[in-house]
């Protein structure tokens, strides 16, 4: 069996030894016949005595002779379907994309063991062996001064074609919160692990840890095209409502309502939808009956939008140049 990358997938070609074998008869068929003479190995002068008569038969080369049948042979069975490595089995030594382990201090490394721990424990990845590609992990300071791990998908990323889905404008959906008297901003937990990834694919995100090669079976963050995958999600789960009392960019979501009244319901449809499809958000960055709050980096209301104090505050709290060479 032979495996080799096409632009579907993984190709594969599996020999058969039925065809082999009435391939080899066909070439032997149109030879000359062979005749074996057998003769007694007593010599007579009777001339009543004949010998035996000669018995034709096609000399097939695969044929051990007589005397070497006395020695006892394992029988081994060459099935293509289910193939056996007790005669020879073929390796392919392929350096697709290997990085050596990276080194962390005493605490990163505490870090990664815990959030590797905790990815095992819920299934979000698995062991893997003698992967294509292998990737390092990366730690990333929080806003709330904790680590988050990320994998390092730098070579792979190259390798990968982009996707063009297109994302929606981050200037038409902050205009169509406008008019809306409440507002409520959720965040997806862990958005990208709700998307399984394709079991063909799987090893291919492998990363390597002092815990030894785990690759993921759900999508995870810094993968190439990632960003479009969730967007096709979230886009098919909420077609209903996006534009309607609903705005989703990734796994940024907003639910609006032009009344008081109507936005429990709208929040209620916005639930059962996250319920069908069970994911889940995360409580510390969900603001909900709001008549303001910040969305994609502005800060929007009823009236329209306004920029987000956090992004201009150095603008503000810039000093005024003085001299020339300040300016």
């Amino acid at each position: 069996m032979m495996k080799f990358p096409t632009e579907y997938g993984v190709g594969v070609v599996k020999g058969s030894q039925e065809m082999a074998r009435r391939a080899n008869l066909l070439v032997y068929k149109d030879r000359e016949v062979h005749q074996l003479y057998t003769i007694s190995a007593e010599q007579t002068n009777e001339p009543e005595e004949q010998a035996e008569a000669p018995k034709e038969f096609e000399l097939d080369p695969r044929e051990e002779p007589e005397n070497k049948k006395d020695e006892p042979i394992e029988e081994v069975i060459l099935d293509p379907d289910e193939p056996n490595t007790k005669v020879i089995s073929h390796y392919l030594s392929i350096d697709s994309g290997f990085r050596k382990r990276k080194l962390f201090n005493p605490e990163r490394s505490i870090t990664i063991k815990k959030e590797v721990e905790k990815l095992l424990s819920t299934g979000s990845i698995r062991e893997v062996k003698y992967p294509e590609w292998v990737a390092n992990v990366v730690l990333v300071k929080k806003k709330n001064n904790q680590w988050r791990m990320c994998v390092d998908f730098t070579d792979l990323n190259k390798a990968c074609l982009k996707d063009s889905f297109p994302l929606p404008r981050i200037d038409q959906l902050v205009d169509a919160t406008a008019g809306h008297e409440l507002l409520s901003f959720m965040d997806a937990y862990s958005g990208y692990n709700h998307i399984w990834m394709n079991k063909v694919d799987e090893e291919k995100i492998a990363f390597t840890t002092d815990q030894g090669l785990n690759c993921y079976k759900v999508m995870p963050f810094g993968l190439k095209n990632a960003g479009a995958t969730y967007q096709r999600l979230v886009n098919r789960i909420f077609a209903r409502q996006i534009g309607r009392n609903m705005e989703v960019y990734v796994d940024d979501m907003l639910t609006k309502s032009t009344t008081m009244e109507k936005h429990s319901e709208d929040l209620k449809e916005t639930f059962d939808v996250l319920r069908r499809y069970k994911m889940k958000l995360n409580p510390s960055k969900c603001v909900f009956g709001v008549p303001s709050g910040r969305f994609l980096g502005f800060q929007v209301h009823q009236k329209g939008i306004e920029v987000n104090p956090e992004k201009i505050k150095a603008l503000e709290e810039m000093a005024s140049p003085k001299t020339l060479k300040d300016v």
